[in-house]
């Protein structure tokens, strides 16, 4: 019997922030008459508290401003998955985390991972053998062995199981052990093995991180199985985690 488990899955969460500037006239007095001798020069005042540039937000190592833009303001736990170039069928992967003061820091990681065979990119289509760039949600999990502590909420299921061999002839045995799902295409808040496709079947979805099984893959990111034990008991829901991935050029952006 499949094991459920965890809190109910966040709600997709963005801001839209908009400033309007008013600027007004107002008329200038006369010109007081010249000092018949010369003064010094009045000490410049501090600058009054409103008058004071905001400081920018800080940003995610790596990470530039539009791709930044695209983090929810609560979520303070980032999976950051980058390949050298488009292309790219290998990665890394580092786990941020944001402090109360709004620092992001390193908080787990280096790791090496696989994405799909032919790279990445923005306009997934099923079957192209590429991974989606951009900033999804983490919110559930599972895989064919018992929860290993995550916290996210984790269904343990016997269709996990998988057989078949990769794009290298490797076996693909064990790669969906433990998987977290990655909310491309897909409906918050219910299992991986769900199949409903909210932007239809043409756009792909299964999008997961899972085992690693030594070659590239589908559409998903793969990392070691250690590692994804440890990413799994890391991921906090309460900290509305999300991953970030693409080429770093494009996530640089």
């Amino acid at each position: 019997m499949p094991v459920r488990k965890g809190a109910p899955a966040l709600r997709y969460a963005g801001t839209l922030c908009a400033a309007l500037l008013l600027t007004g006239c107002a008329r200038t007095a006369p010109p007081a008459p010249a000092p018949s001798t010369p003064k010094p020069p009045a000490a410049s005042a501090a600058p009054a508290a409103g008058d004071a540039r905001p400081e920018r937000a800080p940003r995610i190592p790596g990470v530039g401003p539009l791709t930044q833009a695209r983090v929810p303001d609560g979520t303070t736990q980032a999976l950051v998955v980058t390949g050298a170039t488009a292309d790219s069928n290998t990665a890394t992967a580092v786990l941020y985390e944001r402090n109360a003061a709004g620092r992001w820091s390193e908080a787990a990681g280096p790791w090496a991972a696989h994405n799909a065979l032919r790279g990445w990119t923005a306009d997934h289509d099923a079957g192209d053998l590429r991974t989606p760039i951009g900033v999804f949600r983490l919110g559930d999990a599972g895989g064919r062995l018992p929860d290993p502590g995550a916290r996210l909420p984790y269904d343990q299921d016997e269709e996990f199981a998988i057989s078949g061999t990769g794009f290298a002839g490797e076996s693909l045995e064990g790669s969906f052990d433990h998987v977290i799902a990655i909310d491309y295409n897909r409906v918050p808040g219910r299992t991986p093995l769900d199949k409903e496709r909210p932007l239809g079947p043409q756009k792909g979805g299964g999008v997961w991180i899972h085992v690693d099984h030594g070659g590239p893959t589908q559409a998903c990111v793969a990392l070691e199985r250690g590692t994804l034990r440890e990413l799994l008991v890391a991921l906090d829901p309460a900290r509305e985690p999300v991953i970030v991935m693409g080429p770093a050029p494009e996530i640089a952006r």
